[in-house]
C-alpha cells in the first residue's frame, strides 16, 4: 500500500501481564525512560492478585495517560485484543509489549520514525538482540530450502512453507529498516488502520502460539512489514505456567501453525502437508539434541498425536 496517510500522532501502548510483577516492573522503567514515550499505556492484567495493579498504579505518574484494566479472559492474544478495543478510536498507532523485555533508551523512537517515514509500512518491530537469526548450519539450511521451494543468500526475517517463522538479521551492513515477511508481538508498532478488528482471532487462547504470525501475516497482505534493527530491546523470556506443560505446548504448536499455514497463507495442498509433517519431524528430532529434550521427547510425542487428532476431528 502507498496511499499517502498523515503523519502518525499518538501510540498506545499495549501490555498483557499475569503474575510476574518483577518483571513488569523492569520493563515498566525502561518504557518510562524512553526518548519518546507512548502517550497512552494500557496494562491488561490476568494475575491472580493485585501486586501488578498496584505496582502500575504506583507509577502511573509515568505517563500521560496510563490505564488498567482487569482482563476479562485470560491469555495473550485476548487481553491484547481487549487493550486494543479500548484505544481503536482515537490511536494512531499500537504498540504491542511484552511485560518481560528491557528497551533501549531510544527505541520507540526509532520505531515510530520508521513507521512515520514510510506510509507504505503497516509494522515494524524491534530487534530483540538476544535471539536472532544466526547462520544456519547444513542441515537447516537444506531444510530452509525445501520449505522455500529455492535457495536464498539469507532465510532471516521469512515465513517459509508450513509458517516456519525465522528470525531477523542484525548486521552492521545492513540498513537500519530491513523489510521483512512477519513481525512478533515482543516489542512491535502497528497503524491502527492496518490492524484487523479484532486483532487476533478468538481461536488464539493461553499462551497463543502463532498469534503473532497470523496478525503480522495478514496485515502483510496489503502493507509492507519491516524490522527495525536499531531500536533494540532485551528479551528475557520467563517461565510460567502456560509454558510449563511441553504435551499442551507440543498439541497447540501444531495445530496453530496448521491454521496459519492453512487460513492465512492458504496452502492447502499435499506438497504443503508433506512440508508440515517435515518441519514437525524436524522438531522432533531437535530434542534429541539435549538430555531435557530426550526427558521431554514421550509429553511432545503425545501432545503432536493429540493435535493430529483435533485435526482429523475438527476440534
Amino acid at each position: 500500500m502507498t496511499v499517502p496517510i498523515a503523519s502518525i500522532a499518538s501510540i498506545a501502548c499495549i501490555i498483557a501481564t499475569r503474575d510476574r510483577p518483577d518483571a513488569l516492573a523492569t520493563m515498566l522503567a525502561t518504557l518510562a525512560a524512553q526518548t519518546r514515550v507512548p502517550e497512552t499505556v494500557v496494562l491488561v492484567d490476568a494475575s491472580s492478585g493485585t501486586e501488578s495493579q498496584q505496582l502500575f498504579e504506583r507509577g502511573a505518574d509515568r505517563f500521560a495517560d496510563p490505564r488498567y484494566q482487569r482482563a476479562s479472559l485470560a491469555g495473550a492474544a485476548a487481553q491484547r485484543n481487549e487493550g486494543v478495543a479500548s484505544v481503536r478510536a482515537f490511536a494512531t498507532t499500537i504498540l504491542f509489549l511484552d511485560d518481560d523485555v528491557r528497551l533501549a533508551p531510544d527505541c520507540v523512537e526509532r520505531l515510530w520514525a520508521a513507521l512515520d517515514g514510510d506510509p507504505g509500512l503497516g509494522g515494524v518491530n524491534a530487534m530483540i538482540t538476544n535471539q536472532r537469526y544466526t547462520s544456519p548450519g547444513l542441515v537447516s539450511r537444506t531444510l530452509f530450502r525445501v520449505l522455500h521451494g529455492r535457495r536464498e543468500t539469507t532465510y532471516a526475517g521469512l515465513c517459509v512453507g508450513p509458517a516456519m517463522n525465522l528470525l531477523p538479521e542484525d548486521r552492521a551492513d545492513l540498513p537500519d529498516v530491513v523489510p521483512v515477511q512477519w513481525l512478533n508481538t515482543t516489542c512491535t508498532l502497528y497503524r491502527t488502520a492496518a490492524l484487523p478488528a479484532p486483532p487476533f482471532p478468538d481461536r488464539f487462547t493461553g499462551y497463543s502460539l502463532f498469534e503473532d504470525v497470523a496478525l503480522s501475516l495478514t496485515v502483510g497482505r496489503t502493507w509492507r512489514l519491516a524490522n527495525t534493527r536499531t531500536a533494540r530491546i532485551v528479551h528475557e523470556s520467563r517461565g510460567g505456567a502456560h509454558k510449563s506443560d511441553p504435551r499442551a505446548m507440543a498439541r497447540m504448536e501444531l495445530v496453530n501453525r496448521h491454521f496459519v499455514m492453512t487460513r492465512i497463507l492458504g496452502r492447502r495442498s499435499l506438497a504443503d502437508y508433506a512440508r508440515l509433517l517435515l518441519v514437525e519431524a524436524f522438531g522432533l528430532a531437535n530434542e534429541l539434541r539435549s538430555a531435557t529434550g530426550v526427558t521431554r521427547l514421550p509429553h511432545v510425542v503425545a501432545g503432536k498425536c493429540q493435535g493430529v487428532i483435533d485435526l482429523l476431528t475438527g476440534s
